[in-house]
């Protein structure tokens, strides 16, 4: 059975699932904001199930979001929207990057104690026994690296995170910058007995390197060509590249299909136009990457693995 913000479902029931998107983001620092607008929760909660609604006339029936718990993680918001539009929604426990996330805490109690166990106590908590007093139980573990190394401090989430896994049975999902250090997050993965196949390695699409690619499919993990939309970082015309290129030479049970979109943002908006990022939407995928792969010749046995059989074989295997 598979956790969701609603109560256990099964796999076979996932059906067509996006498997990292955001309802909420805030970045740590964002309730120190006194001059940012009030959070309008019922009008934004409108918006995120109005949106859900036309994501499930387009197929969808399951929505990862990997929101780890120091980007303003909301749960019971999630649970509103998943009994408003009757999609299956998943959260996360687990830790954000160094640079981005709330680190001082954890690396301040490593002085003291073992802050790998204890952080592996606390999302072994979320998982088993709920996310603080909302009884709703995170479905997965979301960790995070930088680009071009990993710090000490990221190091010791993901050991904790793998530590997590193992007890529990859980899978992993990560955050990768830039394309970079999938292959080493694997390492600290495998290090600690984590069997791969339970890993996605976010982002991947980040890069256009096929050896990189390879490099982590030939270990057994899936990767999440999971940016569509978010040009400004890479455009979509090398990750459809590099997407059809692997699946040419037989990986479309191993790649799983998102955009990393934000629906919303605590503090102030985010001040980036729509017409800087005008395809980074929840719809891009089916609108226009799954036509792009058809166009391409890419046989529909092949966009439904990505988008429903390797979601639900992730969670089952």
């Amino acid at each position: 059975m598979i956790q969701t913000v609603l109560g256990p479902c099964k796999p076979e029931d996932l059906g067509v699932t996006l498997m990292h998107e955001h309802l909420l983001i805030g970045w740590p620092g964002w309730d120190t904001d006194a001059a940012a607008p009030p959070f309008q929760r019922r009008e934004v909660l409108k918006m995120c199930v109005d949106r859900m609604h036309e994501l499930k006339d387009l197929g969808l029936r399951t929505f990862l979001d990997p929101c780890p718990i120091d980007l303003a993680r909301d749960a019971e918001f999630m649970a509103e929207v998943a009994q408003a539009t009757g999609v299956h929604i998943i959260c996360a426990t687990g830790l954000y990057k160094e640079d981005q996330g709330a680190a001082p805490y954890f690396k301040f109690r490593g002085q003291f104690t073992d802050a790998v166990s204890e952080m592996a106590e606390t999302f072994s908590k979320e998982l088993t026994e709920g996310i603080g007093s909302s009884g709703i139980k995170a479905g997965i573990l979301k960790v995070a690296t930088q680009a071009h190394r990993i710090s000490p401090y990221e190091e010791s989430v993901l050991r904790a995170a793998a530590r997590a896994a193992k007890a529990t049975g859980t899978r992993i999902t990560t955050h990768t910058d830039e394309g970079t250090m999938g292959r080493e997050q694997l390492d600290i993965f495998a290090s600690e007995g984590v069997d791969l196949k339970r890993v996605i390695v976010g982002h991947s699409c980040g890069s256009a390197d096929l050896r990189y690619h390879v490099d982590m499919l030939d270990r057994g993990c899936l990767l999440g060509f999971d940016r569509f939309g978010l040009d400004i970082l890479q455009p979509d015309r090398l990750r459809k590249a590099a997407l059809i290129g692997l699946l040419g030479i037989g990986f479309e049970k191993q790649i799983v299909l998102s955009h990393d979109s934000v629906w919303c943002w605590r503090g102030r908006p985010l001040p980036i136009p729509t017409s800087t990022v005008p395809n980074w939407n929840p719809t891009h995928v089916f609108k226009n990457i799954v036509p792009a792969l058809r166009e391409a010749g890419v046989p529909q046995a092949k966009i439904d693995a990505m988008l429903i059989d390797n979601p639900r074989r992730f969670f089952s295997t």
